[in-house]
């Protein structure tokens, strides 16, 4: 069984591939289908991807730690001169781990689209574009290389430009669409960049190729090659850096991912929580064993984490659309993934990119739910009072709350708060990771105000949508069953990785269960004893971030007044976090206005330049052709028509003396003669 899973494993990506196949052919044709035929293909080869994940990871989990990876050759791809690229697929503990997650919750999602989506008429499309996007996301995290990962990279990119602007007949969708898209390309020329140089160093270090564990096997000769006078190692990882900033949302160029929000919730919860966002962060935690020659990178890695994560946190306080509150908790919650990264916590990093895409998806899926009770109304103020309405929509959104806020014994409180004691621990060796852990620990906290916020506005209070003969009722059993087992896996999926700390009281010495299954892919960070200051760092964060929930649930339920004074009186301080602290605007005004000048300033040259130069061309071109055709007719023509003419004259004249006449001819031949005969006598 065993060898038969390892031969069949290449299923995993394909699965969803034929399912596109399957529904995007006829679709595109134009051919009708049932709506029960396209959801029972595109989540049957979900499950069937999940399942078949299932089954390499057991394979894995039975195999010796250090023998714990097989690959998967398909053919021989890209053979040119010294580089050797095949189409090849690569099962370890990490891309497994990857797998299991973009097929499990890519299946939950499927399944909650069947009712979230029922009454769109482009229900096939929507489907089509959601296995799509599951086959390119599986390549990126199961190719054996880095090519086949940028072929993913690029592919789940084109998929969240067609699925964010799915409703592309409004202006506003189709514009996002495109704000993602563009944004991405600008990450992804530095990651082009960073792969042609990593290519060139390899060749220079003695060992051209971009298969991950033969560029591995030669990181110490790699680490010495020069680049403009500093390590090229350095530079390569923040030329990847920036196409995973792209990717994973960070500052600057997170500003794509709020306005992802425009497009159908279930694509929100799939590319925007629990996948494609979370390709920057695989990227670096793949890339591990090269980031880590280069502290400088880490550096630029966790700085740029730890102000993404806090300046998102803040921007969430004052934003009323429920999904975009949840965008900005999303932004994040990747600077805390990146955080963990750049201090070289990459199974930290890895546990919460895990536990995120379990409550961020049941977040984006429970927003859903309300939205389509509210008539697919977005704005929190609203709502209001729709627990009674929606039990179990309420239940699972407030337990996927909780386990954001790192509440004890939630999963986000084993992911994040190992996440900031790595930070903190850092800082011994380096004393700037005191001040990121500072910058993380209050994103923290402003996470749990503003999530606690998005509770009560949605599900406590009066009820808004009554006042206007509206009763909501819980979803279908399609939308709350992905949401119940999202909701449980929000809740005790942190047990899969409690930290040595909380270990050591029971005498065990493990970092985790999680740490320890990528420990042959992503070395460990060793214990050697409990710091007291672990305990004191880990009781602040748990009590910090339920003091912020209380006082967060007082404000929005019992003084809300407090709340009113607070804006009123510092009005500015709320508007400019309101407006996103004019990010967008500053972009719109530095960026697109000056691309756009220099876009009309080439236009008119084009016009005025380019094109009246060649016009002018073809105007002296047309005159010098009538003066070359005047000359062709008068002089040239005109000999010729001359000479013919001549000859025509002059046979004319000479026919006239073909007369017939006998006695003409007779006539002319005597005076011949006399003419010869006078001649001959007087010359």
């Amino acid at each position: 069984m065993e060898i038969l899973i390892k031969q069949f494993s290449w299923l995993i990506p394909v699965l969803p591939l034929i399912g596109f196949l399957l529904n995007g052919i006829p679709t595109a044709l134009g051919i009708p289908l049932s709506r029960r035929y396209v959801s029972f293909i595109a989540c049957g080869a979900m499950l069937l991807s999940f399942i078949m994940s299932v089954c390499v990871f057991s394979v894995l989990s039975n195999m010796p730690a250090v023998e714990r990876s097989f690959t998967q050759v398909l053919w021989p791809w890209i053979h040119v001169g010294l580089l050797r690229v095949d189409l090849a697929f690569l099962f370890d503990a990490l891309s497994i781990v990857m797998a299991l997650v973009v097929t499990g919750v890519g299946f939950l999602i499927h399944v909650y689209s069947i009712g979230y989506m029922r009454d769109d008429p482009s229900f096939g499309r929507f489907f089509t574009y959601l296995n799509l996007f599951c086959f390119m996301m599986l390549v990126l995290v199961l190719g054996n290389n880095l090519l086949l990962l940028f072929v993913g990279w690029e592919g789940v990119g084109l998929c969240s430009y067609l699925l964010i602007g799915f409703w592309f007949k409004d202006k506003a969708n189709g514009a996002a669409g495109m704000k993602a898209f563009i944004v991405n390309r600008i990450g992804d020329f530095g990651m082009m960049l960073g792969l042609i140089i990593l290519f060139w160093a390899l060749y220079e270090a003695g060992r051209p190729t971009l298969v991950f564990s033969e560029m591995q096997s030669f990181a110490g000769p790699l680490s010495q090659v020069p680049l403009l006078g500093v390590s090229a190692v350095t530079i390569i990882c923040l030329l990847l850096f920036v196409g995973a900033t792209g990717k994973s949302a960070q500052v600057p160029l997170y500003v794509w991912l709020p306005d992802a929000m425009a497009g159908p919730t279930p694509v929100s919860a799939l590319i925007h929580a629990a996948t494609m966002v979370t390709a920057g962060v695989y990227l670096i935690g793949r890339l591990n064993w090269l980031f880590v020659l280069s502290d400088y990178a880490l550096v630029v890695v966790a700085t740029i984490g730890a102000f993404t994560a806090f300046i998102a946190a803040t921007i969430g306080f004052a934003q009323n659309d429920i999904k975009k509150v949840l965008a900005y908790s999303t932004v994040s919650q990747l600077g805390f993934m990146m955080l963990a990264m750049g201090s070289g916590a990459f199974a930290a990093g890895i546990f919460h990119l895990t536990t995120h895409a379990f409550f961020k998806a049941c977040l984006f899926l429970g927003s859903g739910s309300v939205i389509m009770a509210m008539h697919h109304e977005q704005d929190m103020r609203k709502m209001g009072g729709l627990r009674k309405y929606m039990p179990i929509t309420f239940i699972t959104f407030l337990v996927a709350t909780v386990a954001i806020c790192g509440i004890f014994p939630f999963a986000g409180f084993f992911s994040k708060d190992e996440i900031l004691w790595q930070v903190f621990n850092r800082g011994s060796f380096a004393g700037w990771y005191y001040f990121l852990w500072a910058i993380g620990f209050m994103g923290a906290l402003g996470t749990a105000f503003y999530m606690v916020r998005v509770v009560v506005m949605t599900f406590f209070g009066k009820c808004h949508a009554a006042d206007h003969g509206h009763t909501p009722k819980e979803s279908p059993l399609s939308v709350t069953f992905p949401l119940i087992v999202l909701g449980v896996l929000s809740a005790f999926a942190g047990f899969l990785n409690v930290p040595y700390i909380l270990n050591s009281l029971f005498g065990g010495h493990s970092n985790g269960l999680f740490t320890d299954w990528l420990s042959t892919v992503i070395p460990q960070v060793v214990h050697h004893e409990v710091h007291a200051i672990e305990w004191v760092l880990m009781l602040l964060s748990v009590f910090a971030a339920a003091g912020m929930m209380y006082g967060s649930y007082i404000l929005y339920t019992k003084r809300n007044d407090l709340v009113e004074k607070f804006t009123q009186k510092f009005q500015k301080i709320y508007l400019i976090v309101l407006d996103k602290y004019f990010v967008d605007e500053f972009y719109h005004s530095v960026f697109v206005v000056n691309l756009l000048r220099l876009n009309n300033a080439m236009a008119w040259f084009d016009r005025t330049v380019i094109d009246g130069l060649v016009n002018l061309i073809g105007k002296f071109t047309v005159v010098y052709s009538n003066i070359i055709g005047w000359c062709d007719d008068f002089f040239v023509d005109g000999v010729v028509n001359g000479l013919a003419n001549g000859v025509c004259l002059l046979g004319a004249k000479m026919r006239r003396l073909q007369t017939g006449s006998i006695q003409h001819y007779a006539y002319v031949a005597f005076a011949g003669i006399v003419a010869i005969l006078i001649i001959k006598l007087f010359i």
